[in-house]
């Protein structure tokens, strides 16, 4: 056979070989629909967090319970959260990833000052209250709301970090922190207005509230630094959450 003719054949054989079958490495994810999706939820955030300030703070000047005040000024926080986080998607939105760098950051320190005053603003009321040795009257209107509160930071604590761990942003990872925090103080208020209305268990609200400083605390210092979130580390920060927050799998 001569040169041409094999060159002819090796042409050919190239020719009608399949291309090389390339298998994505990962299914792409739809970043523009995850952003609106986490805005449906600050919406939803925010009409909650109305609804459970108002009725919160209100309950709590009329019963002067403590507790009541601090889970009404938590929600104004979250309020104030929400907002932030929305002018970061926003931002994506209109500009694109790049240029929501910026306001990711700026976000991420406002969410960790405000875990920072809500800390310092349970610790305050906490020691107030076991020092005074007051405890708060019962009040149905803050035990419904603290109640009814409960699923509902459960469901906006899970939506949000799973978001958060697709997009890479710690800005909604810190506000889904509140929302946990949240969740967590509405069983102190529920457990602790039950207990004095059952028991004159007075000491009990100051005490539960001091056990969550520590995760206001942690979770504000993480959102203020502004760490790169690998993908390595995500799964075991997100197995030391509460089980009721854990993204699901």
């Amino acid at each position: 056979m001569s040169q041409a003719e094999n060159m002819t054949s090796v042409c050919a054989d190239e020719c009608c070989a399949p291309p090389p079958l390339i298998l994505p490495l990962k299914p792409s994810i739809d970043r523009e629909a995850l952003i609106r999706d986490a805005f449906r939820l600050e919406w939803l955030t925010i009409g909650w967090m109305s609804v459970e300030a108002v009725v919160a703070i209100a309950s709590g000047i009329a019963a002067g319970s403590l507790v009541l005040l601090a889970f009404g000024l938590d929600s104004v926080i979250e309020l104030a959260s929400a907002g932030v986080l929305m002018w970061r998607l926003s931002i994506e939105l209109r500009y694109g990833r790049a240029f929501s760098e910026d306001a990711e950051r700026a976000a991420s320190r406002v969410a960790g000052g405000l875990l920072f005053g809500l800390a310092a603003y349970v610790t305050i009321v906490a020691f107030w209250s076991l020092w005074t040795r007051q405890g708060e009257a019962f009040s149905w209107p803050g035990f419904v709301v603290a109640l009814a509160a409960i699923p509902s930071m459960r469901y906006l604590a899970r939506r949000k970090i799973a978001i958060a761990d697709k997009i890479g942003s710690r800005a909604l990872r810190a506000d889904a922190m509140e929302a946990v925090t949240c969740g967590w103080l509405s069983v102190v208020v529920v457990v602790s207005l039950a207990a004095q209305w059952a028991f004159g268990a007075w000491w009990i609200d100051g005490v539960a509230s001091l056990a969550i400083v520590w995760l206001l605390v942690k979770e504000g210092r993480e959102a203020w630094s502004n760490k790169e979130c690998g993908c390595g580390g995500w799964e075991s920060i997100d197995a030391r959450r509460p089980p009721w927050a854990r993204s699901a799998p």
